[in-house]
């Protein structure tokens, strides 16, 4: 939660804080606060190897956390000191839109960047490793461990959701009210605080033990494959498909996995050959166990690939609507709302989509599919596809008539100036869409790959969501830059669909690109989902097929 709070606060309040402090324009602050979202996803692969290689989940976590509060104490830094920023005199909103206002220094830039991308980094080791580190709390032998299981993934992401809502609310308040320094300094002290609740928590935990490089195993079958690519499957020669006797694997903290049929190129690296000798090489012959881990890892693949569109629209939401936002009337009654609390809406969809989950969803969707649980994990990652299609669709629309409405209106080159007669909160309904997309897709995906990962492999499996969400902002980046320099031509005067006055740019053709981008991932979906199998699981009653342990004993 607190991780969420501290990600979601610097998101939504970095593009404003560069902007209006830092003196940097939209675009090139909407791109830095992209480049950080992109880097505390994306890094997750390293957090997730480390963990399933050398650290535990544990170790993995504390380290990472302990540098995700320095990358936060260093941003509240850069805000309470008058070192760190500009001079901030005689710069008002018209020195701000003309680009009068007096530039930060390199050097400043560079240390906000250094702390903001030390704290995206410090991501690696809290996204892949939270939730299933959480997930190995339960016990595999348990009855009741498929439900507690779906419900941990809820509760958790649920957790994640109260995070942000209070980013998006109390931290813009705190910032209102007592400045830059304090809403950051605020997210500082949650985790600090989120940290000792779990340095505090160490004696009750339950712990997988680390598998060793799972990238070296991966290496090992590529390489004693390609060795073997022209070993006969009926060759005289052949021993059969090597795998250590006995219940358990070769490979610490994981269970044995059947054999399939699927990339059967790889089972050479399981081809044990007379040459072989008794003691072979791992480079040359590996276990079947070691030879499916590789084919799971490239079977979940195109799953979590297929979300990254998702991430894109989020991304582009998270920094865009911002600027929607700023033309837009935010007051509630006699409420105003400052506009960076306009995304805790999707925060506050998701929590209530959450809390009606098993009491409506799950009840009326079991009459119609017949699952258990309501929809099965893939079923639940195409129904956030679907919800996410009409967001984005919906959030043309919109702009094209808000567009349409500052022109006509007179507002077209004050684009920091809001509207009265055209209120915020037909914004609602992309953000609402969204964050209900959020729910069945990410939830159903962090589920779908920790269930599906190899044992010893499932940071990496978790990994692979978040990698999805940063390669999502990364591409969002990209987008956007090309869009600029195809679209804009300040020779000739034509701006770009993302011109910094929103009201002479085109966002309605952004989202529109998007829509047409995101029916085309979601057929790959369906084509995906279709031809994946779940995997088959072994005997539950089995016990020695994890190798856990609790600080100082085994179980």
């Amino acid at each position: 939660m607190a991780e969420r709070m501290a990600y979601f606060g610097l998101s939504v309040n970095m593009v404003a804080f560069m902007f209006y402090v830092m003196h940097r324009p939209f675009s090139s602050s909407a791109n830095a606060v992209n480049i950080f979202l992109g880097i505390s996803q994306a890094s997750s692969v390293l957090g997730g190897f480390l963990a399933d290689a050398y650290l535990g989940r544990y170790w993995t976590i504390a380290i990472f956390t302990t540098i995700y509060l320095a990358g936060l104490t260093g941003i509240t830094l850069c805000a309470t000191m008058s070192t760190f920023v500009p001079n901030q005199d005689q710069c008002n909103q018209l020195s701000l839109l003309l680009g009068n206002c007096e530039a930060a220094k390199q050097w400043q830039m560079i240390y906000l960047y250094g702390v903001l991308y030390l704290t995206g980094f410090g991501a690696a080791g809290i996204r892949p490793c939270v939730s299933s580190f959480g997930a190995d709390q339960f016990d595999e032998r348990s009855r009741d461990y498929k439900s507690h299981l779906d419900r941990f993934f809820n509760f958790f992401y649920l957790s994640v959701t109260v995070g942000a809502i209070v980013a998006f609310t109390m931290v813009v308040y705190i910032q209102k009210k007592h400045g830059w320094g304090s809403a950051f300094g605020s997210l500082a002290i949650a985790m600090g605080i989120s940290n000792m609740v779990f340095f505090i928590g160490t004696p009750l935990y339950r712990h997988r033990l680390p598998g060793g490089s799972p990238l070296t195993r991966v290496a090992q079958v590529l390489v004693a494959a390609f060795q073997k690519r022209n070993a006969s499957f009926s060759s005289s020669e052949l021993v059969g498909l090597y795998e250590v006797p006995g219940r358990r694997s070769a490979i610490k903290g994981s269970g044995k996995i059947a054999h399939t049929d699927d990339f059967r190129f790889l089972d050479r690296a399981a081809l044990q050959l007379k040459e072989d000798g008794a003691d072979p090489s791992p480079w040359r012959l590996c276990t079947v166990t070691q030879v499916e881990e590789v084919k799971i890892l490239l079977k979940l693949l195109p799953i979590p690939a297929c979300t990254i569109m998702l991430n894109v629209i989020l991304t582009e939401f998270l920094t865009l609507s911002v600027q929607q936002a700023y033309t837009l009337n935010t007051r509630m009654g006699h409420l105003k709302l400052p506009v960076t609390c306009m995304p805790v809406f999707p925060g506050l969809s998701i929590f209530l989509i959450l809390s009606l989950y098993y009491s409506v969803f799950v009840p009326l969707s079991r009459h119609i599919t017949g699952h258990p649980h309501g929809a099965s994990q893939l079923q639940r990652v195409g129904i956030g596809l679907v919800v996410s299609i009409l967001s984005v669709a919906w959030a043309g629309i919109f702009e094209r008539y808000r567009r349409n409405y500052a022109i006509k209106h007179g507002y077209e080159a004050g684009f920091l100036t809001p509207m009265p007669n055209l209120s915020a909160y037909w914004l609602l309904i992309q953000y609402c869409l969204i964050g209900i997309a959020e729910v069945f897709c990410i939830v159903g995906l962090l589920e779908f790959l920790y269930e599906e990962a190899p044992d010893a492999m499932r940071s990496i499996g978790s990994a692979y969501a978040a990698v999805a969400g940063g390669l999502g902002c990364f591409a969002a980046t990209i987008l956007n830059s090309v869009i600029k320099s195809v679209t804009g031509d300040a020779k000739r005067g034509r701006p770009s669909w993302l011109s910094q006055n929103i009201n002479t740019g085109r966002f309605d053709y952004l989202y529109w690109l998007l829509t047409v981008l995101s029916i085309i991932n979601f057929c790959a979906f369906l084509y995906s989902a279709q031809k994946y199998k779940y995997r088959a699981k072994p005997d539950p009653g089995i016990g020695e097929q994890n190798v856990n342990k609790v600080i100082g004993k085994p179980v």
